[in-house]
């Protein structure tokens, strides 16, 4: 009997190929290859490595994971969190306050476990705020596992809140209820909010001691590393104003702190930085500087800017200001080389001592004018590229100036044919009537 053709094999007479018996290859020793075998074994070796086993470790209740919706229904939607059991989260969980869902199926979420079914195994999840109990036992399995809890504000009491938890009277301590010092405690009296259970005993009497502060600091620490990660200079953050200082403003972006320096809250000179900001008012900054600080546990200096989102004044100040034009602005200082005049925000103009006395002689600012006082002035110079725009308080320049204004052809002359600009006339005609020509 010949032996099988080369291209198959005979069993029972089917015909089968040969790449689907390599896996049962004789080792070796009966005289067989094994290049087929240990190719394998090294495609199986390269991807356990590339695809590492899921750790079998449950996660824990209390513990917070992140994971991708893959099902939503009408009361709940279905997480994969990597483990082997199932994942649960409230519909309820993924509305704002509007009742509009801000999570769809593909969405990656960050969650904590709230519960775990025993027989099942399947976890329950909620988005780390308070959900509602109904018994001392739900309030002792939150107290165990450090779950927050919903609660109803019912009253003020001394030295704190009062709280309505499952039916249970609880007691929020002042300090506890905000991060920062709350100095009307009556503004969360019928407000539904989410604590923490510091303390829970018991029997007829139960003892329940709440915490706000301690789920607001930790979702600003999670805030805080979130926004570590993408801090960069010249990134425009919302902020909110923490404290006024002589210096600058603090301001809070979330968990994170800067600092905005007085001559970055404006442009111009701004007298203290409570004239142009107050705390609690929200801002939009720029992150000009961050330094790491050199001291352990210590966290980054942050340098903020007002100033540099909003417009710069001096440009199209040749526009605005255009020489001869009368204006009218605010002393705001005082030099022994003149007086400085605020014509608008930010726009700061210089009137020469020479300027002051209406052909009299000057021998400081003072004696013509104060800071606070309001001014009319002509325009004799503006150069924005320099920042620089001088003023002339001298009565006489009010007059020359309307008078050439009169004289002004209505259509601008050829640039050959000008003989010089209205400045150069107008300073001509000041020198002329202060020489007595």
């Amino acid at each position: 009997m010949g032996h099988p053709a080369l291209g198959a094999v005979n069993v029972s007479n089917t015909q089968v190929e040969p790449a689907l018996l390599r896996i049962h290859s004789p080792s070796p020793a009966n005289g067989y290859p094994m290049a087929e075998h240990e190719d394998f074994s090294a495609l199986l070796s390269e991807f356990e490595q590339q695809t590492p086993l899921q750790s079998s470790k449950a996660p824990q209740v209390g513990e917070r994971i992140r994971g991708r919706i893959v099902s939503i229904g009408q009361e709940q939607a279905f997480v994969d969190v990597g483990a082997k059991a199932e994942a649960v989260i409230d519909v309820a969980e993924l509305t704002d306050a509007e009742g509009q869902r801000n999570a769809e199926v593909g969405d990656t979420i960050e969650s904590m476990v709230l519960s775990r079914d025993d027989r099942s195994g399947t976890l329950l999840l909620g988005r780390g705020s308070g959900r509602a109990v109904h018994d001392s036992a739900e309030l002792e399995n939150a107290y165990a596992n450090q779950l927050p809890v919903e609660g109803l504000v019912s009253g003020v009491t001394k030295g704190g809140l009062e709280v309505q938890v499952a039916g249970m009277r609880g007691f929020c301590p002042a300090s506890q209820a905000d991060i920062r010092f709350v100095d009307d405690l009556e503004a969360f009296v019928g407000q539904r909010l989410s604590f923490r259970i510091t303390r829970f005993e018991g029997g007829r009497r139960p003892n329940l001691v709440l915490s706000r502060r301690a789920l607001l600091e930790e979702a600003a620490r999670r805030d805080a590393e979130e926004l570590r990660g993408r801090l960069a200079v010249g990134l425009v953050l919302p902020g909110t104003v923490t404290a006024v200082k002589e210096y600058g403003a603090f301001v809070d972006l979330g968990g994170i702190e800067g600092m905005v320096h007085v001559s970055e809250l404006a442009y111009g000179r701004v007298s203290h930085p409570r004239d142009v900001v107050s705390p609690g008012q929200a801002v939009e900054v720029s992150v000009l500087k961050i330094e790491k600080s050199e001291k352990p546990g210590r966290g980054e200096r942050i340098a903020l800017s007002i100033r540099a989102l909003a417009a710069d004044p001096w440009q199209g100040a040749e526009q605005r200001y255009p020489v001869g034009t009368p204006v009218k602005g605010t002393v705001t200082r005082l030099q022994p080389f003149g007086a400085f005049v605020e014509v608008e925000s930010g726009l700061e103009a210089l009137v020469p001592i020479s300027e002051l006395g209406s052909g009299q002689r000057v021998s400081h600012p003072k004696e013509v004018v104060n800071p606070g006082d309001a001014v009319e002035a002509i325009v004799l110079s503006v150069d924005s590229t320099r920042r620089r725009l001088s003023l002339s308080l001298d009565a006489s320049a009010h007059e020359e100036a309307a008078n050439l204004e009169a004289y002004r052809p209505s259509a601008q002359p050829k640039a050959d044919e000008a003989v010089g600009s209205f400045g150069h006339l107008l300073r001509e005609s000041l020198n002329k009537g202060k020489s007595g020509e």
